[in-house]
């Protein structure tokens, strides 16, 4: 739980390498910033932990940020609050501090995500909301045609529904995110409809799961999707995503309630 990265990242991305594309590609989608907006009820004080740069922070509230790397906190725009320097399994704040709490894309990133959650848990008083992905579903996004490597990656980082569940006590509902067409929020799934932007390295980059496999996965996986963009083989199997306005893949909003 204390082996942190030079930069201070808690997981098995080190944002200090990745982090220089991260804040161009992981721009919060408005779309799904209005699903957790939604369930984080009429909260005024927010806690957001794991907050990176601060993505789907809640506007109008007063937002608490904790992130343990440096690169992300540098990255934070001037308008949104400084963020602490502290992990999810030990949160610097008193029992019931906030009146919610919330994690995006961050779970996965903790060396303890029950000690994190019940952490989240002590410390907030009404809901606590964590946008994740399902496991079950991740391999089933049309990349592992190409790279079936990069989805095991991905899917072994999440830990299961029930566990999060269960860490989060009270009482937790779980629902699908839809993936909206253009999303803004470059994580894997939100290129379904647009596999040309999968070939931007940066745009890879920025998709962190894809830096636990070796190089030589990525480069094939460029090579081969190129080329059949060329050739029109992913067209014909996969086309019609294209015009597809929401895509139902593995991401999950859970909230508890307590």
């Amino acid at each position: 739980m204390d082996q942190r990265t030079e930069d201070g990242s808690a997981g098995d991305a080190d944002y200090g390498a990745i982090g220089s594309a991260y804040s161009r590609y992981r721009r919060p989608d408005p779309r799904i910033a209005a699903v957790i907006a939604d369930a984080l009820g009429e909260s005024r004080t927010v806690l957001n932990v794991g907050a990176g740069t601060g993505s789907y922070e809640p506007q109008g509230r007063e937002v608490t940020a904790v992130e343990p790397s440096a690169a992300m906190r540098a990255q934070r725009p001037e308008h949104l609050p400084r963020a602490v320097d502290a992990t999810a399994e030990q949160l610097p704040f008193a029992d019931g501090d906030f009146d919610a709490a919330m994690a995006t894309f961050s779970v996965h990133q903790w060396k303890d995500p029950a000690a994190g959650l019940r952490e989240m848990r002590r410390v907030t008083r009404g809901p606590v909301v964590v946008l994740t992905c399902d496991p079950r579903r991740v391999e089933e996004f049309w990349l592992a045609e190409y790279a079936p490597e990069i989805l095991a990656a991905e899917a072994r980082r999440y830990p299961a529904l029930e566990d999060l569940a269960a860490g989060l006590g009270g009482r937790v509902s779980t629902s699908t995110v839809l993936i909206p067409q253009g999303c803004t929020d470059g994580f894997t799934e939100a290129y379904y409809g647009r596999p040309e932007s999968l070939l931007d390295a940066e745009a890879q980059l920025a998709c962190s799961a894809w830096n636990l496999v070796e190089p030589a996965v990525i480069d094939r996986f460029t090579r081969h999707l190129a080329a059949h963009l060329l050739d029109g083989t992913w067209d014909a199997a996969h086309g019609a995503l294209r015009t597809r306005p929401r895509y139902e893949g593995s991401l999950v909003l859970l909230v508890s309630q307590p």
